[in-house]
């Protein structure tokens, strides 16, 4: 079932509203995406306007800065440590942004937002 983002019908009071019209496209919304840990896979979704948004499904490479030598490295990541927004997001492996990932050169806080962004960029933490 689709993701409709117009107006419920309904009133503050809960009395229902009668729609003067269809559904319109541009309501139509999707559901959350959680970039998880595995073999990289990226979905490209068309935007309104006929751009592009590239999605990140699975990620295994994460872009780490370290803040010492403003150096950013290319490195695998391991697993995810733990997750600010929610605890059982940590326990699936799932990649959000604030969240602090295990790499192969240490801890790093994750920067971007992979799930809309298609790309994980992180911080290394001491």
């Amino acid at each position: 079932m689709a993701i409709w983002h117009g107006e419920r019908g309904r009133k503050a009071t809960g009395g229902i509203i009668k729609l003067a019209r269809k559904k319109r496209k541009y309501e139509l919304g999707s559901l959350p995406l959680h970039t998880k840990l595995g073999k990289e896979k990226r979905i490209i979704k068309r935007t309104k306007g006929g751009g592009t948004k590239v999605k990140l499904s699975f990620a295994e490479w994460a872009n780490v800065l370290d803040p010492k030598t403003k150096q950013t490295k290319k490195v695998k990541i391991i697993t995810v440590v733990s997750t600010p927004s929610h605890p059982f997001l940590a326990r699936q492996n799932v990649i959000t942004k604030g969240c602090i990932i295990k790499t192969e050169i240490g801890n790093a806080k994750v920067t971007s937002r992979p799930s809309q962004h298609g790309i994980v960029n992180a911080v290394l933490i001491e």
